[in-house]
């Protein structure tokens, strides 16, 4: 099949364009590679994608809607997965237009060229941050998600409201998925995975909010590629559902930056700060949903997930260094 894929230059939209493309799948790829973070991260994940066969990557912006109607007239599409979106609690608190443009008009764009493309499925990220400030753990699909906490969040759960909006008025199947914490290879600068890593080998103290009192559902990318894949090509799926792609087991932040040390054999130092605008004490996936309906079972624990990620990291700094990021 050939699929749109946005955001291919970004952590989770290169690991799913990767996969597909195992599987034999074409893909096009788009993305506008802001500067969010570091874009020579974006232009090393693009590297990699476009020396592979059935790959093509476009640098567009999702909403100039003129340039995303045309994609969509030379192309027949048989499956979109939006995954394009700025990302970030912390940054909406700086930058709230981002978000306005991003991921509210992106996404417009988005279901107004698969409604008129007739596009078969549109799957779209979503984010666990839409559970806002529920306590009640685990977070299941079927709890309140009224109470956003940051405009990201807000944005997020503007999308699963648009997504149904269309799925009721023009037929479309459309599949949100909240994702929660992703980490592993190619990951994003600005996540805890990452800060952390970096401050460990430089020998800087590793900045703790909520005085280290957090946890989160850290989820390895090879299982959320899993789930997203699932979601794009399971047959018996209803035309607006929304699925939780987690680990289902949270972990302490204490415990991330003690999995860190012992892979870079070092002794941590910690920096404990208040709580940040924005953040939620603890993420908790119930993940039965997609478990019933995708067949999603996470297998890699941050055991086995962050050394891999600390092994890649070592290498792109090194290759960095070199001035050879790209041939990662």
């Amino acid at each position: 099949m050939k699929f749109l894929v946005t955001g291919t230059a970004g952590f989770i939209g290169f690991h799913v364009a990767n996969a597909l493309l195992d599987l034999g799948h074409e893909i096009v790829g788009v993305d506008n590679f802001n500067d969010y973070y570091d874009v020579a991260l974006k232009q090393a994940r693009h590297a990699r994608l476009v020396r592979r066969p059935g790959y093509a990557g476009i640098e567009a912006d999702i909403t100039d809607l003129q340039v995303m109607e045309r994609l969509f007239a030379v192309h027949r599409f048989d499956r979109v997965c939006h995954l394009a979106a700025q990302a970030g609690v912390r940054y909406s608190l700086t930058h709230p237009f981002a978000y306005e443009h991003s991921n509210l008009e992106g996404f417009l764009s988005i279901l107004e060229c698969c409604r008129h493309a007739q596009i078969p499925r549109l799957v779209y990220a979503s984010s666990s941050s839409v559970y806002g400030g529920n306590t009640k753990l685990p977070f299941s699909e079927d709890d309140p998600t009224d109470r956003p906490i940051s405009l990201y969040a807000a944005t997020k759960r503007a999308n699963e409201l648009m997504a149904h909006a269309y799925a009721y008025l023009y037929g479309m199947s459309v599949i949100g998925l909240r994702f929660f914490t992703v980490y592993g290879p190619w990951g994003r600068p600005d996540m805890a995975l990452w800060l952390f890593t970096e401050a460990l080998m430089e020998g800087r103290p590793v900045r703790l909010f909520n005085y280290g009192d957090m946890s989160r559902d850290f989820t390895y990318i090879d299982d959320i590629v899993n789930g997203v894949v699932a979601s794009l090509l399971r047959p018996d799926l209803g035309p607006c559902e929304i699925f939780n792609l987690g680990h289902h087991r949270p972990e302490n932040l204490m415990e991330l930056v003690r999995c860190i040390a012992a892979a870079l054999n070092v002794e941590p130092k910690l920096e404990l700060l208040p709580m940040q605008p924005g953040d939620v004490p603890a993420t908790y996936a119930d993940i039965a949903r997609a478990r019933a309906r995708l067949g999603f079972e996470p297998c890699t624990p941050i055991a086995v997930g962050v050394p891999r990620f600390v092994e890649w990291y070592r290498t792109w700094r090194r290759e960095r260094g070199s001035g050879g990021g790209e041939s990662l």
